[in-house]
Protein backbone atom coordinates (compact mmCIF):
# COMPACT_ATOMS: atom_id res chain seq x y z
CA UNK A 1 0.00 0.00 0.00
CA UNK A 2 1.16 3.26 -0.54
CA UNK A 3 2.29 5.81 1.91
CA UNK A 4 1.12 9.35 1.66
CA UNK A 5 2.47 12.49 2.15
CA UNK A 6 0.58 14.68 5.39
CA UNK A 7 0.47 17.40 3.02
CA UNK A 8 -2.00 15.40 0.96
CA UNK A 9 -4.12 15.08 3.87
CA UNK A 10 -4.65 19.03 4.36
CA UNK A 11 -8.40 20.18 4.47
CA UNK A 12 -9.11 24.04 5.72
CA UNK A 13 -12.22 25.80 5.35
CA UNK A 14 -13.80 29.72 6.00
CA UNK A 15 -16.85 30.15 8.38
CA UNK A 16 -18.24 33.35 9.26
CA UNK A 17 -19.47 33.70 12.77
CA UNK A 18 -23.88 34.32 12.64
CA UNK A 19 -25.88 35.33 15.49
CA UNK A 20 -27.47 31.79 15.67
CA UNK A 21 -23.73 30.34 16.05
CA UNK A 22 -23.05 32.37 19.23
CA UNK A 23 -24.37 32.79 23.17
CA UNK A 24 -25.66 35.15 25.14
CA UNK A 25 -22.09 36.71 25.43
CA UNK A 26 -21.95 36.76 21.52
CA UNK A 27 -19.19 34.25 21.68
CA UNK A 28 -18.76 31.63 19.32
CA UNK A 29 -20.80 28.22 20.66
CA UNK A 30 -17.92 25.81 21.56
CA UNK A 31 -20.25 23.09 20.73
CA UNK A 32 -20.28 24.76 17.16
CA UNK A 33 -16.83 24.94 16.77
CA UNK A 34 -16.61 21.09 17.87
CA UNK A 35 -18.69 20.39 14.78
CA UNK A 36 -17.22 22.13 12.25
CA UNK A 37 -13.50 20.60 13.84
CA UNK A 38 -15.19 17.22 13.30
CA UNK A 39 -16.14 17.86 9.58
CA UNK A 40 -12.79 19.44 8.22
CA UNK A 41 -11.12 16.92 10.21
CA UNK A 42 -13.16 13.89 8.64
CA UNK A 43 -12.38 15.40 5.42
CA UNK A 44 -8.46 15.22 6.12
CA UNK A 45 -8.80 11.44 7.14
CA UNK A 46 -11.05 10.58 4.09
CA UNK A 47 -8.23 12.41 1.96
CA UNK A 48 -5.54 10.11 3.44
CA UNK A 49 -7.46 7.04 3.23
CA UNK A 50 -10.17 7.59 0.40
CA UNK A 51 -12.47 5.69 2.36
CA UNK A 52 -15.48 6.39 4.84
CA UNK A 53 -14.11 7.04 8.07
CA UNK A 54 -15.86 7.72 11.79
CA UNK A 55 -15.06 9.48 14.66
CA UNK A 56 -14.11 6.57 17.13
CA UNK A 57 -12.57 9.79 20.18
CA UNK A 58 -11.98 13.50 20.39
CA UNK A 59 -8.61 13.13 22.23
CA UNK A 60 -8.12 17.07 23.02
CA UNK A 61 -9.94 19.98 22.68
CA UNK A 62 -8.94 23.56 23.76
CA UNK A 63 -10.53 27.40 23.80
CA UNK A 64 -8.28 29.71 24.34
CA UNK A 65 -9.46 32.67 22.55
CA UNK A 66 -13.18 33.52 22.22
CA UNK A 67 -14.25 33.78 19.08
CA UNK A 68 -16.65 36.74 18.70
CA UNK A 69 -19.92 37.27 16.80
CA UNK A 70 -18.71 38.56 12.84
CA UNK A 71 -15.47 37.00 13.20
CA UNK A 72 -13.88 34.66 10.37
CA UNK A 73 -12.81 31.26 11.12
CA UNK A 74 -10.27 29.55 9.42
CA UNK A 75 -9.89 25.64 10.22
CA UNK A 76 -7.00 23.29 9.19
CA UNK A 77 -6.86 19.98 9.51
CA UNK A 78 -3.90 17.48 8.59
CA UNK A 79 -3.73 13.82 9.66
CA UNK A 80 -0.53 13.93 11.75
CA UNK A 81 -0.04 9.46 11.84
CA UNK A 82 -1.76 6.70 10.78
CA UNK A 83 -1.61 3.60 12.05
CA UNK A 84 -3.68 0.29 10.81
CA UNK A 85 -7.01 1.21 10.24
CA UNK A 86 -6.97 4.47 12.57
CA UNK A 87 -5.57 7.87 11.88
CA UNK A 88 -5.01 10.83 14.33
CA UNK A 89 -6.04 14.94 12.57
CA UNK A 90 -5.05 17.79 14.69
CA UNK A 91 -6.88 20.85 13.65
CA UNK A 92 -5.81 24.36 14.26
CA UNK A 93 -8.40 27.11 14.15
CA UNK A 94 -7.48 30.82 13.26
CA UNK A 95 -9.85 33.38 14.01
CA UNK A 96 -9.94 36.96 12.09
CA UNK A 97 -11.08 39.89 12.92
CA UNK A 98 -13.92 41.17 9.60
CA UNK A 99 -13.19 44.51 10.27
CA UNK A 100 -9.46 44.42 11.12
CA UNK A 101 -8.25 41.66 9.41
CA UNK A 102 -6.03 40.89 12.51
CA UNK A 103 -5.39 36.81 13.12
CA UNK A 104 -4.59 34.89 16.20
CA UNK A 105 -4.33 31.17 17.24
CA UNK A 106 -7.38 30.29 19.06
CA UNK A 107 -7.71 26.77 19.87
CA UNK A 108 -6.99 23.27 18.76
CA UNK A 109 -8.26 19.63 18.80
CA UNK A 110 -7.11 15.89 18.07
CA UNK A 111 -9.11 13.88 16.45
CA UNK A 112 -9.27 10.03 16.38
CA UNK A 113 -10.89 8.45 12.92
CA UNK A 114 -11.11 4.93 12.01
CA UNK A 115 -11.41 4.01 8.42
CA UNK A 116 -14.60 1.68 7.39
CA UNK A 117 -15.33 -0.86 4.44
CA UNK A 118 -19.33 -1.30 3.78
CA UNK A 119 -19.81 -3.12 6.20
CA UNK A 120 -19.02 -1.14 9.01
CA UNK A 121 -15.47 -3.21 9.62
CA UNK A 122 -11.98 -0.89 9.91
CA UNK A 123 -9.75 -1.54 7.21
CA UNK A 124 -6.24 -0.96 6.88
CA UNK A 125 -5.22 2.30 5.83
CA UNK A 126 -2.09 3.64 4.29
CA UNK A 127 0.67 5.08 6.70
CA UNK A 128 1.88 8.57 6.72
CA UNK A 129 5.09 10.63 5.38
CA UNK A 130 5.25 13.67 7.54
CA UNK A 131 7.96 15.90 5.64
CA UNK A 132 8.09 19.23 7.83
CA UNK A 133 9.48 19.60 11.16
CA UNK A 134 6.19 20.26 12.88
CA UNK A 135 5.04 17.11 11.13
CA UNK A 136 7.30 14.62 12.51
CA UNK A 137 7.16 16.19 15.95
CA UNK A 138 3.00 15.71 15.43
CA UNK A 139 3.81 12.15 14.14
CA UNK A 140 5.64 11.08 17.22
CA UNK A 141 3.49 12.73 19.49
CA UNK A 142 0.73 11.00 17.91
CA UNK A 143 2.60 7.44 19.35
CA UNK A 144 2.80 8.71 22.66
CA UNK A 145 -0.52 9.91 22.97
CA UNK A 146 -1.92 6.62 21.43
CA UNK A 147 0.04 4.73 23.88
CA UNK A 148 -1.34 6.80 26.87
CA UNK A 149 -4.85 6.05 25.59
CA UNK A 150 -4.53 2.79 25.44
CA UNK A 151 -2.90 2.33 28.75
CA UNK A 152 -6.03 4.09 30.52
CA UNK A 153 -8.42 1.37 28.56
CA UNK A 154 -6.57 -0.98 30.24
CA UNK A 155 -5.22 -2.28 26.67
CA UNK A 156 -1.69 -1.91 27.23
CA UNK A 157 0.84 -2.28 30.50
CA UNK A 158 2.72 0.58 30.90
CA UNK A 159 5.65 -1.26 30.72
CA UNK A 160 5.17 -1.78 27.05
CA UNK A 161 4.89 2.02 26.47
CA UNK A 162 8.10 1.96 25.03
CA UNK A 163 7.59 5.94 23.76
CA UNK A 164 6.30 7.43 27.03
CA UNK A 165 8.98 5.59 28.78
CA UNK A 166 11.40 7.14 26.71
CA UNK A 167 10.38 10.70 27.79
CA UNK A 168 11.39 9.94 31.52
CA UNK A 169 14.79 8.64 30.96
Amino acid sequence: MKSINAQETCATATKLVLPNDTNTLHNLFGGQLMAWMDEIASISAARHCRRVVVTAAVNSISFNHPIKLGDFVTLEAKVSRSFTSSMEVIVDVFVEHQVTGAQKKANQAIFLFVAIDQLGRPIEIPKLLPKTDEGKERYDAALRRKQLSLILAGRMKPADATELKALFE
